[in-house]
């Protein structure tokens, strides 16, 4: 039986729900586990490399009202991801959703692409993933958790720029394991899904403009100018699609993946909009 959403139910969404959220210590990351506290939730885990930052964010949480816990972690080291979820165990008893916001996104073309960035792209675009999914299922099995898995891709797991050669095929190879995932785990009415990012303006999106594309410091404003709805992805954006995922409001839904971008699959440009291709002439009287 589904139950009816009303002001306060949504307010309080994720009441009692224990919520591990990676990558979380900036960006979107950190606005999703502020908005899961703003609704509720009882115990959010974050973590992250940076610890002046994880500190920040943990305060942030606290102040909205849910017990935190900052866990120093690098995802590209398997020890670290089984780490975030025994210490939220320890702390919290249990664990109700994963939310998986964490990503490498360096650049590299087929040809300067070297062993070294490939590997470090799948270890933490797809390896953790995948074990952090492990350990977090076999709690939700062992407690008989009906519990929620969402994670964060890109619009390049389609195909992608020339120079995201290793990025795209990392969030490529996500998608397909959570669909496989995800119709392995239903039987114990777990769900998984995941978003597949478009541009988004996040601390790290600044960071990897001015180090890969040489940006200067207008260089958001100029991109917004050229994106159909004159705005970027914003952080809050994206934490309202997450907690939708892993909330009672996407029902039954499990196994997908969300296109969420203002582009369309199949466009191929952000240089090359035309917002005028609809002639108002076409519009009659």
């Amino acid at each position: 039986m589904t139950k009816k959403i009303t002001k306060e139910s949504f307010n309080s969404q994720f009441k009692d729900k224990i919520i591990v959220v990676t990558g979380s210590t900036q960006g979107s990351g950190a606005e999703t586990a502020k908005l899961l506290a703003m609704r509720g939730a009882k115990g959010i885990t974050i973590c992250g490399r940076n610890v002046k930052k994880g500190k920040l964010v943990k305060k942030q949480i606290e102040l909205l009202g849910s017990e935190c816990i900052y866990v120093k972690a690098d995802l590209e080291k398997l020890k670290d991801c089984k780490k975030i979820i025994s210490q939220t165990l320890k702390t919290f008893g249990t664990i109700n959703s994963l939310i998986n916001c964490a990503a490498y996104t360096g650049r590299g073309t087929i040809l300067s692409t070297t062993p070294k960035e490939f590997e470090r792209m799948f270890n933490v675009n797809t390896r953790a993933p995948f074990f952090l999914m492990q350990e977090v299922i076999k709690i939700m099995i062992k407690h008989k958790v009906k519990g929620t898995i969402a994670h964060i891709l890109s619009v390049a797991a389609y195909s992608g720029m020339p120079f995201l050669a290793a990025y795209s095929p990392s969030k490529a190879a996500l998608g397909i394991m959570i669909k496989n995932v995800a119709n392995a785990v239903s039987g114990h009415q777990i769900r998984v899904n995941g978003i597949n990012l478009g541009w988004t303006d996040t601390p790290a999106e600044h960071d990897v403009q001015k180090k890969y594309h040489n940006a200067k410091k207008d260089w958001l404003k100029k991109a917004e100018k050229k994106v159909p709805f004159k705005r970027l992805s914003k952080p809050i954006d994206v934490a309202r699609m997450l907690a939708f995922l892993c909330s009672d409001e996407s029902g039954l839904m499990t196994g997908s993946l969300v296109d969420f971008d203002q582009t369309v699959v199949g466009w191929h440009s952000y240089s090359a909009y035309d917002t005028n291709i609809l002639d108002d002439s076409l519009l009659g009287e």
